[in-house]
């Protein structure tokens, strides 16, 4: 091989190097894409008010589906009530992707199970909010998986039980974080409560 061949050959650049700068701009073209393609929200919408049920009763299943886009305020919600609610007692707040219990309430991690399948709710294992700038309860945690080629947050249908701080019980299932109305940080859950103090949440 003449000199000039063989400098020439020198001055290609590897194959590995090709291959990984263009696995590279894919990445950034998905990224792209991603960022400005405009999601398909879930058909969900605000849930209205309707009348409260009696307070010993099984409420639920129900779904429910709120606005939490707020950064600054906590929306909260009264299983009770099953309603959300802007003043006296409460059992869940939401604000953005971050879930909180009431004062003295807990929450507690079943894991990936069916919702229906949930028949009694355990009486220990529930956790408290861990107080800071930012609070967050740990039995909820994390509740949902995060796609960084769409930026879209889904959940990851963990079914949780709910004491709340006057000692009833409610199980949880986190659905969506979209909806029609509002577009991001509309929280949708089901939940069925139990009015009646035991931990049975089925009828």
């Amino acid at each position: 091989m003449s000199t000039g061949a063989a400098g020439a050959a020198s001055r290609r650049p590897p194959v590995l190097v090709l291959a990984m700068a263009v696995a590279f701009l894919l990445l950034v073209a998905a990224l792209l894409i991603g960022s400005i393609t405009r999601p398909e929200f879930p058909p969900y919408t605000l849930t209205v008010p309707r009348a409260a049920p009696p307070a010993t009763a099984l409420v639920g299943p129900a779904t429910y589906t709120l606005d939490a886009s707020s950064t600054s305020r906590w929306r909260t919600f009264d299983f009770g009530r099953d309603a959300a609610v802007d003043s006296g007692r409460w059992d869940l707040a939401f604000r953005r992707f971050h879930l909180i219990a009431a004062p003295a309430g807990g929450i507690v991690d079943l894991g990936p199970v069916p919702f229906d399948s949930v028949a009694e709710l355990p009486a220990d294992g529930y956790l408290g909010n861990a107080l800071g700038p930012d609070t967050t309860n740990p039995g909820v945690g994390k509740w949902y998986d995060y796609n960084m080629l769409t930026h879209l947050l889904t959940s990851k249908r963990h079914v949780y039980g709910v004491r709340t701080a006057g000692g009833k019980y409610a199980k949880l299932e986190l659905l969506a974080y979209y909806c029609k109305d509002v577009g991001v940080a509309c929280v949708t859950f089901r939940y069925a409560y139990q009015g009646n103090g035991t931990r049975r949440v089925l009828p």
